[in-house]
């Protein structure tokens, strides 16, 4: 299946605005789309991890994704992110995507229960069976998951599902995403990193990219690190990933994934606020992520 589409650079996994009723805001969706683009992302992934997915009733996730999918225009690709745990939902959003007109499918091992190999494998296979001429990738998360996708699983995949082309590994175990590109380099599957401290790390392992929640707000110095990289400027690459980490790291201090919404504030996307139960963060934390945005030049 032609991958062509899926450029070496960042993938944002785009953070959803809501208003005050928790509606998804179709101004500010469509002026995030135009910004992470103007920003330098080849890929926009909707409804990711940090798009807050699991907050989401699957109708306004299609308005959404409509929304996403006008407003880019073809300019990127358009991913979307599924995340549902019966496989019986997930084709469901599949074909949804596909009928909307995503590019592609990226698809998150079930979380809370812990399928075997061969349950993975048959889920898996299912999804990207229900929808054979869309590109699926398969998302590797186990710090919410619980577990990991194994490589001998991912490689079983890779070679005899046909349009299971590539994955978002987060598991920021370098060797472990070092194996998922080796093994799977002879069909033209493609790896992308899924830790944002970790991108420069991950190209020089041979990955296509990083999809990465801090091009929501820093969108041009993420994108710096890969556009860098590629240029030959590893010592430009590795100083980007360098400047990147302290903002990053910052955002594992907040409850979990408010800082994305929290900085894109910061910076003057006026995003709205998580959905409930989460909140914005107040209070020190939240003057860190300010000073240290201050300090890159993004807040005066």
């Amino acid at each position: 299946m032609n991958t062509d589409f899926m450029k070496s650079g960042i993938v944002v996994p785009i953070l959803t605005p809501v208003d005050k009723d928790e509606k998804i805001d179709e101004t500010k969706l469509r002026e995030q789309v135009d910004f992470v683009i103007d920003g330098g992302v080849v890929g926009v992934l909707a409804f990711g991890s940090n798009g807050e997915f699991y907050m989401v009733e699957e109708d306004e996730m299609e308005r959404a994704l409509k929304i996403m999918v006008d407003q880019a225009k073809g300019r990127v690709p358009v991913f979307m992110g599924i995340g549902g745990i019966a496989t019986k939902k997930c084709i469901r959003i599949a074909k949804m995507a596909k009928e909307v007109g995503a590019d592609a499918i990226s698809v998150l091992q079930p979380m809370f229960i812990k399928p075997t190999e061969e349950e993975l494998y048959e889920h898996f296979k299912a999804i990207a069976d229900a929808v054979p001429d869309m590109p699926m990738l398969l998302y590797n998360n186990p710090g919410r998951a619980g577990y990991t996708l194994s490589s001998n699983l991912v490689y079983r995949l890779a070679h005899e599902v046909e349009n299971i082309v590539g994955m978002k590994d987060s598991s920021g175990d370098m060797t472990q995403t070092e194996e998922f590109i080796r093994r799977n380099s002879d069909c033209g599957f493609k790896v992308y990193g899924g830790k944002d401290t970790l991108i420069f790390g991950a190209m020089c392992h041979g990955a296509a990219g990083c999809v990465a929640t801090t091009a929501n707000f820093v969108p041009d110095l993420v994108c710096s690190i890969i556009t860098k990289y590629n240029e030959g400027d590893f010592e430009g690459s590795r100083e980007a990933q360098y400047k990147l980490n302290p903002l990053r790291l910052l955002m594992d201090k907040t409850s979990w994934p408010v800082a994305t919404k929290d900085m894109a504030n910061i910076v003057g996307r006026n995003v709205g606020d998580p959905y409930r139960p989460n909140k914005s963060t107040t209070g020190p934390k939240y003057d860190d992520m300010k000073e240290e945005l201050v300090k890159l030049g993004y807040v005066k």
